[in-house]
């Protein structure tokens, strides 16, 4: 997803990016896929939540739609453990919370890790990475 995209683009720009390679060399493959399709769904979820603030969920503002399509799923799959007293827009937020939660605690747990945090976000890291990496010369 990001990361081949990224590194080809610094490849191509004969840059290094070795934090990026270090972080994929130092768990399996399928350990970031999953993770970067947890979060892709946190943070789609959480699109969808405050683009609710601006509009409301029957908007014809395509990514409006995209949010409401992509989530509904999600949300009547987790409408039995969703408490009733949660206001309509709030639901996308508290789904996502559990996203959170499994990437957070139960991913690195069932991993073997000891250290919650050391396999924490991936996907967020490698973004923070790059997106530092390609600006750090203008905030200099």
């Amino acid at each position: 997803m990001l990361a081949p995209a990224l590194f080809f683009v610094l490849r191509l720009y004969n840059l290094d990016y070795t934090a990026g390679e270090r972080m994929l060399g130092a768990f399996p493959l399928w350990v970031i896929v999953i993770d970067y399709v947890l979060g892709a769904v946190m943070w789609t979820l959480i699109g969808r939540f405050g683009m609710g603030i601006f509009l409301p969920e029957t908007s014809t503002f395509f990514f409006m739609r995209f949010f409401v399509r992509a989530t509904d799923p999600l949300l009547k799959l987790f409408a039995p453990i969703t408490p009733g007293f949660l206001i309509r827009p709030i639901v996308p937020l508290y789904v996502a919370w559990f996203f959170f939660m499994i990437r957070f605690y139960l991913m690195p747990w069932l991993l073997g890790y000891s250290v919650m945090g050391m396999l924490s976000f991936p996907l967020e890291s490698e973004f923070a990475h790059g997106i530092a990496y390609l600006f750090g010369d203008l905030l200099k």
